[in-house]
């Protein structure tokens, strides 16, 4: 099946009688006469017509999705959002622009609600590669749902990003407090530009006496060498479960001789960490 299809049907199946009623009423109005006014009312009144509630997948459904558009994960998604989304997209062929300058004019005026659907939907959109611009743009926000649409859950950003917008999002993560793990991609885009400027913002955050999100080292442990093993060496002897675990499954990563050497120093820790008994996730649930 279709992202397309699946929406379809999931909305289908958890929607009220009235609220699939009425979608179809604008579906089909917008099916025999498409405007952008007619368009913008519907995409406006769907929370109100379609409720909040959640989509609530099942595991078997989010495997659907993820055969259906790879890196697709819409786990926490409303049937609003849902709806939206098709009807966005089902819409594409008659709308009379481009579907980028359609997509940067309706973040431009779209409430929080409105922009979280907006963004969460990047990877389904025709030609979405062309949306690289106004992607950015939802990380520029301070509105930590908004930024996590774009970057959480989301393999649009590893997808279409060039490293330094990889970058850039990945630090503005730590900036506003969002969790590192959620981000599609987040071993596989590591590069040692990132794992530098990691290391540069754990050293201003030493020096303001405040503390450094463990989930920073997993940007580390790959490139780790040098005054980064030492980061790494200052970060495995602290006194936080966390943080020491996570520096042990950063200098795992390295794999040298020199991180062998630190991780030395804490058997115990160690021994855990080479047995699998923690993992990032772990770390990341134990800090949310």
């Amino acid at each position: 099946m279709t992202p397309l299809e699946l929406l379809e049907r999931w909305v289908s199946e958890r929607a009220s009688e009235e609220a699939l009623h009425w979608l179809s009423e604008q579906r089909k109005a917008l099916a025999e006469s498409y405007s952008d006014r007619k368009f913008h009312i519907a995409f406006g009144m769907m929370p109100r017509r379609l409720g909040k509630s959640d989509l609530a997948l099942s595991e078997s459904e989010l495997e659907l999705a993820e055969t259906a558009r790879a890196g697709w994960n819409p786990r926490h998604w409303s049937i609003a959002e849902a709806a939206r989304i098709l009807l966005l997209i089902e819409t594409d062929t008659r709308a009379n622009e481009a579907f980028a300058n359609r997509f940067k004019d309706l973040c431009k005026t779209a409430d929080v609600a409105e922009a979280i659907t907006l963004y969460r939907g990047l990877a389904l959109y025709p030609e979405f590669q062309q949306l690289e611009p106004q992607a950015g743009e939802g990380l520029r926000t301070n509105i930590r749902t908004v930024f996590e649409a774009v970057a959480h859950e989301n393999p649009f950003p590893r997808e279409v990003f060039d490293q330094d917008r990889w970058n850039h999002m990945v630090l503005k993560a730590l900036f506003v407090d969002s969790p590192l793990a959620p981000i599609d991609g987040l071993d596989e885009r590591a590069n040692p530009e990132l794992a530098r400027i990691m290391c540069d913002y754990a050293h201003e955050r030493w020096a303001a006496s405040r503390p450094v999100s463990p989930e920073l080292w997993r940007c580390v442990g790959p490139f780790a060498e040098g005054a980064m093993l030492d980061d790494l060496a200052r970060a495995y002897g602290s006194d936080n479960d966390n943080e020491a675990r996570a520096a042990a499954l950063a200098l795992l990563a390295a794999g040298s001789s020199a991180a062998d050497t630190v991780l030395a120093t804490r058997p115990e820790i160690e021994q855990a960490a080479r047995a699998g008994t923690y993992t990032w996730n772990d770390i990341a649930h134990a800090l949310a």
